[in-house]
């Protein structure tokens, strides 16, 4: 089975219905929210989650992978923004009401902040909707195959400090693999988190990515008593 679709089947088995948006909204783990959200307040962003073959950068990674020749579009936002400052997340925002649909926001979103030509992206499908309680937004993970990759970079620097594809062997590694801490308020929160070349990433981000590779059947064991304190401002984590 290639990995186009292997995707196609990962996403039939989380079908959330007719089009992107619908359906009961995926929950983060007990373990990692930071309040809950507020439903008839909460607003609705998009991200797209590309896939593509590795670009001429190899892995870092020497350890045998599943998926070895492959990589996954990243952008770190920038320090200055007032939510989700310095985090390495998938490119995406909040559904405008020009948008036909989470798809079409997400790819909109994606070109802005990294000006991939859409052309070259093959959309897949979207995964049920995830909530993201501390900044009150419902998101829609849009899978997408880069089957024509362009060149990317940070648009607008204040939005995005870098743009980066990150090899899926490297995000795979267990050498990569941590759990994130944050501490707050007297609490304590987890999740699995990747640290590899190009950044720190966790959070949503990071719970997404690897809810799709355990459902993939890409995971290779890891250690999660390997644990990362998160140094974080009051409503910055995701």
């Amino acid at each position: 089975m290639s990995v186009r679709e292997e995707l196609l089947a990962m996403i039939q088995r989380q079908a959330p219905g007719e089009g992107a948006g619908h359906g009961e909204a995926t929950k983060m783990p007990d373990s990692w929210v930071f309040r809950d959200i507020d439903r008839d307040r909460a607003k609705h962003a998009a991200v797209l989650i590309l896939f593509g073959r590795l670009d001429d950068v190899p892995a870092a990674s020497k350890v045998p992978s599943v998926r070895e020749d492959l990589d996954v579009l990243f952008v770190t936002r920038a320090d200055t923004l007032r939510k989700h400052a310095g985090q390495v997340a998938f490119p995406g925002g909040k559904v405008d009401p020009g948008d036909t649909d989470a798809i079409a926001a997400a790819v909109r979103e994606a070109e802005e902040e990294t000006g991939l030509d859409p052309d070259g992206v093959e959309i897949l499908g979207a995964l049920p909707d995830t909530e993201l309680p501390v900044s009150n937004f419902i998101v829609t993970p849009v899978v997408g195959w880069w089957h024509a990759p362009s060149d990317v970079f940070a648009v607008d620097l204040a939005e995005s400090s870098t743009v980066f594809r990150a090899p899926v062997a490297d995000l795979l590694d267990p050498a990569n693999r941590v759990t994130s801490v944050v501490e707050r308020d007297g609490s304590r929160f987890s999740a699995p988190a990747f640290d590899v070349e190009g950044g720190f990433i966790w959070g949503f981000t990071a719970i997404v990515l690897d809810r799709m590779f355990n459902d993939l059947g890409w995971t290779v064991p890891w250690d999660s008593t390997r644990e990362v304190p998160v140094e974080v401002i009051q409503g910055k984590a995701s």
